[in-house]
């Protein structure tokens, strides 16, 4: 399983033609979908509905419904934030990164033991 970062799903679902995956990320994407084994943090549902809030990012559909398909069975497993995150929240250093987040999401990979993929310098170092 391959927990995403909130910038590599909505560069891997958007339509947009500048996205900033490489070929071999796509297809790495697209493996893992096919498997199942993509999965992301409730968090990443929140910045992303900030993102199209402060028009940020712009859907080629109501924003509901490409939630809602988005975080179909077999498309992405959204992991919840629940205790286990928190408690790896908590050990993690305060200078591992600002953004909370992105602390979140860090947690949620250590806490499911899922690798991350992300174009973010730290996020590449957490460690599950």
């Amino acid at each position: 399983m391959l927990l995403l970062d909130t910038h590599i799903v909505v560069w891997w679902l958007s339509e947009d033609e500048r996205s900033r995956l490489s070929v071999s990320e796509k297809e790495t994407l697209n493996e893992h979908a096919s498997r199942g084994a993509l999965a992301m943090s409730a968090i990443s549902l929140w910045e992303i509905q900030m993102l199209v809030q402060k028009k940020r990012l712009k859907l080629t559909m109501p924003f509901e419904r490409w939630i809602r398909e988005m975080t179909q069975p077999g498309v992405i497993n959204v992991l919840p934030l629940d205790a286990a995150v928190i408690i790896e929240v908590n050990q993690l250093p305060k200078s591992f990164h600002g953004d909370p987040a992105d602390r979140i999401i860090a947690a949620t990979a250590i806490a499911h033991e899922m690798k991350i993929m992300s174009h973010d310098r730290k996020m590449k170092n957490v460690k599950s």
